[in-house]
């Protein structure tokens, strides 16, 4: 297995795996994967994360039963309001991802590490003589944090899935993890060599969601 692939192929191919192997992963890289997390750009290079490891069965055990409840709340909610796919094929498709959800749910705790990307509870608007200015939320400087974990795990032939499912229950989590006030838990990714393949995840065509010089402007990719 190559430790290194083509950025591009990697951020192409990168999809949630749920489905992981127990094997353990090397502390070595575990490191390099905590180095690209940290790497990531943030407004003002504030930096505004911390990472929590997961890999003691004895802390994993009671986060898998509180994401199974987490997640039992969370797709009861979900399901009801599902609309049908346009066709057969996004029915299936939908249906395989609830199935890997569920395996998910099932098997959290069994992933070799667990990385909770934390968050802190700051605020980034400032304000001049006009008012306030909206700079957006922080999570805009945590979320490229997370993308570079995915994307170097993803480079090590590891899987993972983004999940914010424990969030639901934010204050147990906390109080788990022994993570402070100032603190909050923003995302867990599950880490493990993964039982399925990477691949093109399907989207919508990047010519339906770009726009150019003004909103409803749209080219092809023949266009030039």
């Amino acid at each position: 297995m190559t430790d290194e692939i083509q950025l591009l192929d990697g951020i192409m191919t990168l999809r949630a795996l749920r489905r992981l192997k127990p094997d353990p992963i090397d502390v070595k890289t575990i490191w390099k994967i905590l180095a690209a997390g940290n790497q990531a750009p943030s407004g003002g290079n504030i930096q505004p994360w911390q990472f929590l490891v997961v890999d003691d069965p004895g802390v994993k055990a009671p986060l898998g039963d509180m994401y199974r409840t987490a997640y039992a709340r969370y797709e009861a909610a979900l399901l009801p309001g599902r609309r049908p796919g346009k066709t057969e094929a996004d029915d299936r498709a939908w249906q395989r991802t609830i199935d890997a959800s569920r395996h998910l749910a099932e098997n959290f705790h069994e992933a070799p590490i667990i990385v909770f990307v934390l968050g802190a509870n700051i605020d980034l608007t400032i304000t001049d003589e006009h008012g306030p200015l909206d700079i957006g939320s922080v999570l805009g400087s945590i979320f490229p944090s997370v993308q570079n974990l995915m994307l170097a795990a993803r480079s090590f032939g590891i899987g993972c899935a983004l999940t914010t499912v424990l969030r639901i229950d934010q204050a147990a989590t906390k109080e788990l993890l022994g993570v402070p006030e100032r603190w909050q838990v923003i995302a867990a990714i599950p880490m493990g060599y993964p039982e399925g393949k990477f691949g093109v995840a399907p989207r919508k065509p990047v010519e339906r969601v770009t726009h150019w010089n003004h909103f409803g402007e749209l080219r092809t990719r023949d266009d030039g």
